[in-house]
């Protein structure tokens, strides 16, 4: 008997409907997680032998052909900016890549992809015959209160809940998730559905936004494995282990072109570094050649001057040459001298402004500052089988918690989302006076920070940052001038410095706070996920200023690579069951 994929597809679409009508009926019931897998499984595997063979049978997948995406003579800029988010930019990319989309803040990923789904109006052509699907979905008030079973098909027409459990599979979780409310999962957990629901159409090229914020390790290695089996997509991510094991072309974001480059992100990073080292190489034998040329301006429109006082009659160094016949000569010699000028001061123009273009893609990374104070106390907080609950809670958020921070320490906070580190940071804060906790909460243990610190706190909620950056410095006491400053180091634009931060990227609003940061001298540097939507360069440059000035820190950070390089010691948290 031959198997019949329009049969079965059709087939698929009644046991959808039947899949809807069992979560139904565990919602009505209440039917605990095992009940719950027994009856997805039963309807998926059991209703039908085609059904199961085209689940599990990747032969039977439709291999879908790759396509070009060409790009040419790209131009965009937002209403009320001066400069251009792209430039006449040409490039190709194939829909069977994986590729890695990487460059500062605000320069234009997110808009990229917006252009990419025919969002905005343009000037140049995206030609392609591809389609785009972009994550994340975007969830509303209502979704959130209910399940996903109920809505994934209203974020993604023709969304086959099947599809959807096999994707879950390979995520690593059940289908049971499917079922509970939508604000009631963890990050990870919402952002698999997502995941999950993206992959499970005939898409042709997906557009992948940041997954992995706010995610703890375990769920990053998840989605890293998960993407890794995958082709066909962008992936915008700043997390550098993310892209090594994902991608096999990087798009990078440069600060005047863009290039395409086949590999993996860190291939692509010791090829810039080379390519850097050259260039600064070259340019500061540029920067000599342009001073020479300079110079040689400056002496040719003196000399030109000089020449002109002599036409009319005056030489403090010839003070007989006076005759009108002379004058007359000095006259005509003026007139071809003037014209050459001109002529020399356009060449040198033109080599100036050339030698200097070969300066613009030059990605510079500035060194940031910090200033620390010195305490009197070498042990500064002290933490000691400490263990915090919520009165309204059966059990405790953690338990039996030990460790200190000294002069120098770097203390990083690593367990999975929801342990507590975060909730620890605030009773922290609060032992200093600085008490952000709303919930009433019961403490056993020991937790207590010498008299008199002064904490630089970043939090990771960019949630309260309004109004301009002239109305922040003045609430918070900082030099306007300075904080503009470091943020320039940061690669702000200029222009940036005058919009609501409000209109701010993600990644623009977590600079803002890193600024303050900085700017804030302190005993005790305490950042809370200080990475998130953070762009890669700007990552190195805060882990050199750290391992340059070497502040005494607590911090969270599920960056992999950035926790390795400046921890001195790492608290593992285990949530309390």
């Amino acid at each position: 008997m031959g198997f019949n994929v329009s049969a079965s597809m059709g087939y698929q679409l009644e046991n959808s409907e039947f899949l809807r009508s069992a979560a139904k009926n565990i919602l009505n019931r209440s039917a605990s997680p095992e009940a719950t897998q027994r009856i997805i499984e039963k309807t998926l595997f059991n209703s039908d032998v085609q059904l199961r063979e085209l689940y599990t049978n990747p032969q039977l997948s439709v291999i879908k052909a790759s396509t070009q995406i060409s790009i040419n003579n790209l131009t965009f800029y937002y209403e009320g900016n001066f400069d251009n988010i792209f430039e006449n930019v040409s490039f190709s990319i194939n829909t069977d890549w994986k590729l890695g989309f990487v460059g500062r803040n605000g320069k234009g990923k997110t808009t990229f992809l917006n252009l990419l789904q025919g969002k905005y109006h343009y000037s140049g052509s995206i030609d392609s015959n591809a389609k785009f699907e972009y994550f994340p979905y975007c969830i509303s008030d209502d979704q959130l209160h209910r399940s996903a079973i109920e809505f994934i098909e209203d974020i993604k027409i023709g969304c086959e809940v099947w599809k959807v459990i096999r994707e879950l599979s390979q995520l690593r979780e059940t289908a049971e998730i499917l079922y509970r409310p939508f604000n009631a999962l963890s990050s990870g957990e919402r952002t698999k559905i997502l995941l999950a629901v993206l992959f499970s159409g005939d898409n042709d090229f997906l557009l992948i936004d940041e997954p992995t914020n706010h995610l703890d390790q375990e769920a990053r290695e998840c989605v890293k494995d998960y993407l890794g089996a995958k082709k066909g997509f962008i992936l915008v991510s700043h997390d550098r282990d993310l892209l090594d094991a994902c991608i096999d072309h990087v798009l990078v974001l440069n600060r005047k072109s863009i290039e395409v480059q086949s590999g993996t992100f860190s291939s692509w990073w010791e090829n810039k570094l080379r390519k850097d080292q050259f260039s600064i190489a070259e340019n500061d034998k540029h920067r000599k050649e342009i001073k020479k040329l300079k110079q040689a301006a400056r002496r040719t429109s003196e000399w030109a001057d000089k020449n002109e006082q002599t036409k009319i009659g005056f030489d403090p160094v010839k003070e007989h040459d006076r005759f009108i016949d002379t004058r007359s000569f000095i006259s005509a010699k003026t007139k071809k001298m003037q014209s050459r000028v001109k002529q020399i001061e356009k060449r040198i123009g033109r080599e100036i402004e050339e030698k200097e273009g070969l300066l613009q893609d030059l990605e510079r990374s500035a060194d940031l500052k910090l200033v620390q104070l010195t305490h009197h106390k070498n042990l500064l907080v002290n933490v000691k089988d400490y263990g915090l609950k919520y009165l309204d809670a059966e059990t405790p958020v953690f338990s039996e918690l030990s460790f200190s921070i000294s002069k120098g320490d770097r203390i990083a906070l690593h367990g999975k989302n929801g342990c507590g580190k975060s909730t620890l940071i605030k009773m922290i804060l609060r032992k200093i006076d600085c008490d952000l906790l709303q919930s009433e909460i019961e403490e056993t243990g020991f937790c207590e920070a010498a008299s008199g610190i002064v904490v630089s706190y970043v939090n990771q909620d960019t949630s309260g940052l309004t109004g301009q950056i002239q109305d922040y410095c003045e609430k918070h006491n900082f030099d306007q001038s300075l904080f503009c400053s470091i943020l320039r180091q940061l690669n702000f634009e200029r222009s940036q410095f005058l919009k609501n931060m409000e209109d701010f990227s993600d990644g623009q609003k977590k600079k803002v706070l890193i600024t303050s940061s900085l700017l804030t001298p302190a005993h005790l540097y305490i950042w809370d996920e200080p990475l998130n939507y953070i762009d890669v360069f700007s990552r190195i440059q805060i882990e050199k200023l750290l391992l340059n000035y070497q502040p005494t820190m607590l911090f969270v950070e599920h960056d992999i690579r950035f926790r390795e390089k400046i921890a001195t010691h790492t608290v593992e948290f285990n949530r309390s069951l």
